[in-house]
């Protein structure tokens, strides 16, 4: 599971850029959860699944910010803010 984190880390700059948008930015979700899954930490798993549900219509703006500063979407680093 940790490849598919990875590979979407090594996306290219602009392919991560539009991840970002908003009806595509559910990815970057899944993403998130697969990390929980695979970390076996719950605080991932719900925070994967509360920026699928609730947090669909905001979270494409702060991955946008999160990938042209840190390189990566949110949560999707190697810490939670990291």
């Amino acid at each position: 599971m940790n490849d598919i984190i990875k590979s979407v880390n090594g996306l290219p700059l602009v392919i991560k850029l539009l991840l970002c948008i908003p009806c595509v930015e559910i990815i970057y979700g899944v993403c998130r959860i697969i990390n929980g899954v695979s970390k076996n930490d719950v605080l991932w798993i719900i925070l994967g699944v509360l920026t699928i549900i609730p947090g669909a219509f905001f979270m494409w703006i702060i991955d946008l910010g999160w990938v042209l500063t840190k390189g990566h979407a949110f949560l999707l680093g190697e810490t939670y803010l990291g």
